[in-house]
């Protein structure tokens, strides 16, 4: 980015960045959403900035930006478009893990390194898989042939390594989840081109396609028991969810930034304040909620607890159930004028609706958080 005539610093200061940068990702939103066109322009001013290796540690060559700091950039960056803020969050969400267990004493290094030497995007589908996951896996010399379909690949277009997993039957422990990682080069991985959606039409979530794809034992990352819950879900669920969910609060607050416009032409009206006072109400809650699971994360020095997880669910429920409710109150508050595509609220109504997707949606976290309360595990019931 050129400023003055002068080529700026290759990283700047988040919140800086996002005054800079912000504006050009708003310009042709509304055309990439209603052509499904991924936002590529705005991953390489990101790769430009190294904003894709901003979480990993200085000492490693990243950036070294505090976890909080990248959800305020993903709350803000949602304003601009909520498509880019999306699909950036799942990289940093996979980012954000492996510090955690670099911090912690266990492998995540390698990654980060990768990661800050070129701006590696790392791609997940491992939220869509859950307890089961879903393919097929062979043991073959060296490794396992692995087939799947692997859809909401957010960001994969610009993909440089899949994080994902697929189940296996050991001969000797049963059924398993094998949890890897395996660069987007590998023969036999391509995209199956599907993300025709009602929001978020710009994040490039497409079913990612493995036929036959070698993954050798040194890229396996984890091997758990299927259907049942692991501790590593403790740490994945902890980072994801508050840099995820702060790009919903980011829409929602850009929707009454809009409403609050189109009411100043309404004044004379008396039902408007009260519009005003729910509108606010409802947006308050999504906002002190996403402050709470940001405060839960703690700038990733949290135990790895199934209690840190599980109030971070709560409240990632209670902020999609906020966020979602601010944008429709939005609508209601801006009039008629606000059913217009040219007003700006649509666009973000329909993403506000992918946050009740993202796990676990609401009725599936009710479910295990009561199980927790009995003393159940949250998953399953044991033998």
């Amino acid at each position: 980015i050129r400023k003055g005539g002068a080529v700026m610093a290759e990283f700047l200061d988040l919140q800086a960045l996002t005054q800079i940068i912000g504006p050009r990702f708003a310009e042709g939103a509304i055309e990439r959403d209603q052509g499904d066109v991924f936002v590529s322009k705005n991953y390489a001013a990101l790769k430009e900035h190294k904003v894709f290796s901003a979480l990993v540690p200085a000492g490693l060559g990243g950036g070294g930006v505090r976890y909080s700091s990248m959800c305020a950039f993903l709350r803000r960056l949602a304003h601009y478009c909520p498509s880019t803020a999306l699909a950036l969050s799942m990289h940093q969400h996979l980012v954000a893990a492996a510090v955690y267990h670099h911090l912690n004493g266990r492998p995540g290094q390698k990654l980060l390194e990768r990661v800050a030497a070129d701006e590696t995007v790392l791609i997940s589908t491992g939220a869509n898989d859950w307890m089961e996951s879903s393919g097929a896996a062979e043991r073959v010399d060296g490794g396992f042939r692995v087939n799947a379909r692997k859809p909401f690949g957010s960001g994969s277009p610009a993909g440089g390594i899949l994080a994902t997993s697929v189940p296996y039957r050991d001969p000797a422990e049963g059924w398993q989840v094998v949890h890897f990682v395996v660069p987007f080069a590998a023969p036999g991985l391509s995209l199956a081109n599907d993300w025709h959606s009602l929001g978020m039409r710009a994040t490039g979530s497409h079913t990612i396609v493995l036929e036959d794809v070698f993954v050798p034992d040194g890229a396996v990352a984890l091997r758990r028991p299927r259907g049942r819950y692991h501790p590593a879900w403790n740490v994945i669920l902890t980072v994801a969810m508050p840099l995820i969910m702060s790009v919903y609060v980011g829409a929602a607050e850009a929707a009454a930034a809009i409403a609050r416009d189109q009411a100043s032409k309404r004044q004379g009206d008396p039902v408007v304040p009260y519009l005003l006072g729910e509108l606010t109400n409802e947006l308050t809650a999504a906002q002190l909620a996403i402050d709470d699971m940001v405060r839960l994360a703690n700038d990733l020095d949290f135990a790895m607890t199934l209690e840190v997880a599980d109030a971070v669910l709560v409240r990632k429920t209670i902020v999609a159930g906020h966020a979602l409710a601010t944008v429709e109150k939005a609508l209601e508050v801006a009039g008629g004028a606000g059913f217009h595509r040219r007003t700006g609220l649509e666009r973000f109504l329909r993403d506000a609706h992918g946050a009740q997707f993202h796990p676990l949606p609401a009725k599936r976290q009710h479910r295990f958080t009561g199980r927790i309360a009995l003393g159940l595990d949250p998953i399953a019931d044991t033998a």
